[in-house]
């Protein structure tokens, strides 16, 4: 009887170990919009990761040439980039040649690894990827969405990181890569600009239809990137989040950043303190944005310590 016990309870552990290593991946669901002539990009919702979305809340892009894919940040995770690539083999199965991710915060380069492993793509963004992220040390993504999701994912390094502005040629189209060069989004955006398409990737330097987290930011640093971008000659732009892409497209991220410092200032002046400025900075023309109640008042704290010091 005991030695029946027993084996029902290996049996038992057997398969619960089998059904652990087996577990359906989540479906993320995924359908590429067409933007341009050879231009497809996922677009996420406006909304915070969670479980339930899996951090499918950011905009990833495949641009098709002659010699294969060119990929603009990977996602959350490596099952996000598997079925992204699934998706778009259906269009045209072509290997991924090069990745490039915009910046440092994980739920835009965490599908590396899926192109690294299945083509040995150039993985090409940020230094800071690199330094402050290693194999092994959970990320956000990693605390935040469910195991069916960040499954298989692993942390790759850069193959190569980006410190001066650079072009690279695939299948005939051309790519400038530029970094931002100053604390915007964080201390190591990225651009990439088709000169002769006239198509702008903006990453997180511009979002629509939601709130920006500046929690890694500068207020002084995101203007003087907007206005960087403004100068170039282009027609579509692609945000970090939301699904604005035309000429519009950073409308919202000047205004919010326009009115964010001058606001700010106006209230310094009047010799507002610290703990009082998030009642008299209200940003109400933005206050039907995505992500208002959460980020909104965390930005007008960080400009307020930012704005503070220039005095």
């Amino acid at each position: 009887m005991k030695h029946t016990i027993l084996w029902g309870m290996a049996v038992a552990l057997a398969l619960t170990l089998l059904t652990a290593n087996t577990e359906k991946a989540f479906d993320y669901k995924l359908s590429p919009k067409k933007v341009s002539t050879n231009l497809w990009c996922f677009f996420g919702a406006i909304e915070k990761p969670t479980k339930e979305n899996a951090g499918n809340m950011v905009n990833t892009c495949y641009v098709k040439t002659k010699d294969g894919y060119l990929v603009l940040d990977t996602g959350p995770s490596y099952q996000y980039a598997l079925q992204a690539y699934n998706v778009m083999s259906k269009i045209e199965k072509l290997p991924v040649k090069y990745v490039i991710n915009t910046h440092e915060h994980d739920d835009h380069w965490l599908g590396n690894n899926f192109y690294k492993k299945e083509f040995n793509a150039t993985l090409i963004g940020p230094e800071s990827i690199n330094s402050e992220y290693q194999e092994g040390v959970p990320t956000r993504m990693h605390a935040i969405l469910p195991k069916s999701a960040i499954k298989d994912t692993h942390i790759v390094k850069l193959d190569k990181t980006i410190n001066k502005r650079f072009s690279l040629e695939l299948g005939g189209e051309k790519f400038d890569i530029i970094p931002i060069e100053i604390k915007a989004h964080t201390d190591n955006d990225i651009i990439v600009y088709m000169p002769e398409r006239k198509i702008l990737f903006a990453g997180d330097l511009v979002m629509n239809g939601r709130i920006t987290s500046g929690r890694d930011g500068s207020v002084m640093g995101q203007i003087k990137a907007l206005e960087m971008m403004e100068k170039l000659a282009w027609d579509i732009m692609i945000p970090g989040h939301g699904f604005i892409v035309d000429k519009t497209a950073m409308d919202e991220s000047k205004l919010y950043f326009k009115l964010l410092k001058s606001r700010v200032l106006e209230a310094i002046e009047n010799d507002v303190e610290a703990t009082e400025i998030n009642e008299v900075v209200i940003l109400k023309e933005f206050k039907d944005k995505a992500m208002y109640e959460i980020l909104n008042p965390r930005n007008v704290s960080s400009a307020f310590d930012e704005l503070e010091m220039l005095e």
